[in-house]
């Protein structure tokens, strides 16, 4: 029997891409497929923090296995920034352009334009915890180029790549990227338990 589990996110492009990646290998419900409509508490200072949080609010709550993530894009001549605040960073909005026209400002006279994206992905299976990390290197280029994702996929030049995550279109996105390689290492984990 397969296993089903809570994606717990409110992003339907996370959904829709994670959906993508697992492919029929395990039975996701959305948020709205168990009738939750709540601001899930994203409060932490760490990925891994608010990874948990959401996963540990769903089974608190709902009482099914769960998994949450949370992503973070990690610009090295920043120290890091914007990190967990990546969605917010240029307010709380959670607005791309205004989050890619603030970063790109930032590092308008930097040379060092090295980033990475982290995904962390917490798993709750019958109140036990297990997280997952997945990690591209990369660079943040000087301009937008692409339309395809979301968030920084178009300013951000995976390594190995001469296209940003936004003109490698999700196909290619989906094998190689950070949400990718986390859950690959969830999918492992599943397949064996």
């Amino acid at each position: 029997m397969k296993k089903k589990l809570v994606f717990a996110t409110n992003n339907a492009h996370k959904l829709e891409e994670l959906k993508a990646i697992l492919g029929d290998k395990v039975d996701i419900l959305s948020l709205k497929d168990i009738d939750c409509y709540a601001d899930i508490p994203e409060t932490a200072d760490t990925l891994e923090g608010n990874a948990r949080q959401k996963s540990l609010y769903i089974y608190e709550h709902y009482g099914l296995d769960c998994f949450a993530d949370d992503t973070g894009l990690e610009v090295d001549c920043l120290d890091g920034a914007p990190g967990v605040y990546s969605a917010r960073y240029a307010g709380d909005g959670h607005d791309s352009k205004a989050n890619m026209e603030k970063l790109l400002y930032e590092m308008k006279e930097k040379t060092n334009r090295k980033a990475r994206f982290r995904t962390v992905i917490s798993l709750i299976e019958k109140g036990e915890e297990h997280q997952f990390e997945g990690i591209v290197n990369g660079q943040i280029i000087k301009e937008k180029k692409g339309e395809a994702g979301f968030g920084y996929d178009p300013i951000f030049q995976p390594d190995g790549y001469a296209e940003t995550f936004a003109e490698l279109g999700n196909d290619i996105k989906n094998k190689i990227s950070h949400r990718a390689r986390a859950v690959a290492a969830l999918c492992e984990y599943l397949s064996k338990t």
